[in-house]
């Protein structure tokens, strides 16, 4: 069964505008989805409406199976949310906030949990520090450190390394990372979409208020990825020869290149077949080089398709 399950969800606001239109979607304990999508598409809203911050218009959302409007209390006891703003009270210090919510969730005090959860997001020497003299960075550090002090079983992450250095962004997924290995089911969204190449398991995709597909990111990388061919000319070219013109070759880098597109499912790929045409063509080759189509090309191919 899974931890997180949304059925046919819609929201329309009093303005008459639908952020989501019929959403189905299941999460499985313990897995990192990556939810992608451009501004406006319905991320925020999604994960609002899961967490019980926003109610749905119509459809049903489970939490550990406990629905998110009748059984609110249950189902938010299971979730830890770290929201894109950085709402803090700017004079109260590290540690105490912390373990404030944890109080939230009616949870006894728990000194040895807070302190652990401080140490794992190296918080622990600014436990008495004020919010209002943290880094942004840090500050982001703080939210994910209260979203995660009452022990939930699935976090979001909404934009959780936006403002942050790189530095710190590398150290959050290494959190991150152990989080998953402790049995914690993780959904965030990402502008950063190599974050989400590199540690989801699985890749959602929304866009107007649709989720497009839910894959494997390897299935969805083999499935849907392209490989492209880097031809290098000793010399450069005006235009691509008329003989050429059935490969769609792309002309690039003052005439240098050229690029070829090829799908690495197919029975062939072509690229013999080109060579041997540029030969005659009487193109001079100095180097070839090919590249694996990154998430981030599918990604914004997936959301081109839209009508």
């Amino acid at each position: 069964m899974p931890i997180v399950s949304v059925q046919d969800v819609t929201k329309t606001y009093a303005s008459g505008f639908q952020a989501l239109k019929g959403v189905n979607l299941e999460i499985d304990e313990g897995e990192i989805l990556a939810l992608l999508g451009p501004n406006g598409a319905g991320k925020t809203t999604l994960i609002s409406s899961i967490c019980g911050i926003t109610r749905p218009s119509s459809g049903r959302i489970l939490v550990g199976g406990h629905d998110v409007v009748t059984q609110y209390r249950q189902a938010r006891r299971l979730i830890g949310l770290v929201p894109q703003e950085l709402n803090l009270e700017p004079f109260a210090p590290v540690g105490p906030g912390v373990a404030f919510s944890r109080g939230l969730f009616g949870l006894r005090r728990d000194p040895a949990r807070v302190e652990a959860v401080l140490r794992q997001l190296s918080l622990w020497e600014k436990r008495n520090a004020r919010m209002r003299e943290l880094s942004g960075g840090m500050k982001r550090r703080v939210l994910i450190a209260k979203a995660l002090a009452h022990e939930p079983r699935v976090l979001f992450l909404d934009e959780p390394t936006a403002g942050v250095d790189v530095e710190l962004r590398r150290d959050m997924w290494k959190v991150v990372a152990e989080l998953k290995r402790q049995g914690v089911t993780i959904i965030l969204t990402t502008h950063y979409i190599e974050e989400a190449e590199a540690i989801a398991d699985r890749i959602g995709v929304i866009a107007d208020g649709q989720i497009l597909l839910v894959e494997e990111k390897a299935q969805l990388m083999a499935r849907m990825g392209r490989k492209n061919l880097s031809v290098h000319l000793r010399e450069p070219v005006a235009a691509i020869p008329a003989a050429l013109a059935g490969y769609e070759l792309e002309l690039c880098n003052g005439g240098r290149t050229l690029i070829y597109s090829y799908d690495t499912k197919s029975d062939g790929t072509g690229i013999t077949r080109l060579l041997s045409d540029l030969q005659a063509a009487g193109l001079s080759l100095r180097d070839l080089e090919t590249r694996q189509s990154s998430l981030e090309d599918i990604f914004v191919d997936l959301v081109k398709e839209r009508p």
